[in-house]
C-alpha cells in the first residue's frame, strides 16, 4: 500500500520549534521529489517547501526563508522539515506530496496532515 504519513505536529508558543516528518512507504522516495503544504482554515492551501528527489534543488515559500528547513534522508524513506522561530500565523495543517523527481511537477500522491498550532 503506497501511503505517505505525517507527524510531528502540536501545539507550540511564537518563538518555538517543531519538527515534522514525512514517512513513506510502498513509493520508491528517491525517484520523488517532497513538497510541504499547509492550509489554514478558510485560506487556500499554500506550498511551504519542496526538496527534488536528489535533494539538490529546495525552494521555500518567502516567509518560510531562513526559519523552515527540509531535509530528506532516503535510507529512512522520510522526508523532514524544521521549522524554527513559529509564529502564529504557520498554524494550520501541513501536508507533505510526492511529485516525479522535480518541485515544479504535479502532486501525485498526498498524505492526510498534521496539526501544527502556534498559539500562547
Amino acid at each position: 500500500q503506497l501511503q505517505l504519513v505525517e507527524s510531528g505536529g502540536g501545539l507550540v508558543q511564537p518563538g518555538g520549534s517543531l519538527r515534522l516528518s514525512c514517512a513513506a512507504s510502498g513509493l520508491n522516495l528517491p525517484n520523488y521529489a517532497i513538497g510541504w503544504f499547509r492550509q489554514a482554515p478558510g485560506k487556500e492551501r499554500e506550498g511551504v517547501s519542496c526538496i527534488s528527489s536528489s535533494g539538490a534543488t529546495i525552494n521555500y515559500l518567502d516567509s518560510a526563508k531562513g526559519r523552515f528547513v527540509i531535509s530528506r534522508d532516503n535510507a529512512k524513506n522520510t522526508v523532514y522539515l524544521q521549522m524554527n522561530s513559529l509564529k502564529p500565523e504557520d498554524t494550520g495543517i501541513y501536508y507533505c506530496a510526492a511529485k516525479n523527481y522535480h518541485c515544479a511537477r504535479t502532486e501525485s500522491y498526498w498524505g492526510q496532515g498534521t496539526q501544527v498550532t502556534v498559539s500562547s
